[in-house]
């Protein structure tokens, strides 16, 4: 599992427009690039500073291609960041408040304790 991978993909899509954007048209497309050219990055580091070990499980790279946050949240991804993410994307089709309300109605099925998100 490498929910800081997920959880680094979340946090930094979230906080480029263009790449929302990209994101909400393109999953699969915007997963396989960001994975290629971005996952290796060290945030906070000179862009010299890189990492080559870190990739997607099968799972979480299906997940994250296919929009699916309630399979996110079941492999461990912060809900912070799913939530945030995924409101950015989509609540413009949605009444106010209506994606949050669908994000909550879709993740119901948890009960307590609730999947480990701890990285």
């Amino acid at each position: 599992m490498s929910k800081y991978l997920v959880d680094k993909f979340l946090y930094t899509i979230d906080r480029d427009p263009e790449l929302v954007e990209r994101y909400r048209d393109d999953p699969r497309g915007t997963v396989e690039w960001w994975e290629a050219t971005r996952a290796g990055t060290i945030l906070g580091c000179v862009r010299a500073e890189t990492t080559t070990w870190l990739a997607f499980e099968p799972e979480e790279r299906e997940a994250l291609a296919a929009h699916d946050y309630p399979r996110l949240f079941e492999l461990g991804a912060h809900p912070f960041l799913t939530l945030t993410l995924f409101i950015a994307m989509f609540e413009r089709d949605h009444e106010p408040l209506g994606f949050q309300k669908e994000y909550a109605r879709r993740l119901q099925h948890f009960t307590l304790p609730y999947p480990d998100y701890a990285t």
